[in-house]
């Protein structure tokens, strides 16, 4: 019986593949051609007091600039700077951003905007506001029930 455990387990280590894992390989484009890039600048300079300086570019059009400091007692970073890079589809893409208390908050001709405020309310919603206060002028009138008042000592 051993001997039979024995062979199994030789048996499956014999048919293991004899080749190591690899990650896929990333195409990039509607072609799915294959792009390296070099690092054709990286300077990153950290000061004591934590300001910070980054500029990245490399050899297939990417760019990055940013900056930043700490800000407040809790040690959270405000950072502004940019990035660009040449879309799969050709485009170009470039996009400034400000990262604070206030959030990320991107600017890109490339971005959604949402529309100007006022803007023009299609008549269904005006109908159905007024239908909400003619419910809630209804409601309020035949609602005869006394109020209730609660206190705590």
């Amino acid at each position: 019986m051993k001997f039979v455990i024995l062979a199994a387990v030789a048996a499956v280590a014999l048919a293991a593949p004899d080749r190591a894992y690899s990650p896929p390989r990333r195409t990039y484009g509607a072609s799915g051609s294959q792009e390296s890039a070099e690092i054709l600048k990286h300077d990153f300079i950290l000061e004591d007091d934590g300001r910070y300086n980054l500029e990245v570019e490399t050899s297939n059009g990417i760019s990055v600039a940013q900056h930043g400091s700490p800000t407040g007692p809790e040690g959270a970073v405000a950072s502004s700077g940019s990035y660009s890079y040449t879309a799969p589809d050709g485009t170009p893409v470039h996009v400034r951003f400000v990262a604070d208390g206030n959030g990320y908050q991107p600017e890109s001709d490339l971005l959604p905007v949402a529309p100007e405020f006022p803007h023009p309310i299609p008549q269904f919603v005006l109908d159905q506001i007024a239908k909400a206060a003619e419910e809630d002028r209804r409601g309020s009138q035949s609602s005869s029930a006394p109020s209730r008042r609660y206190s705590y000592a």
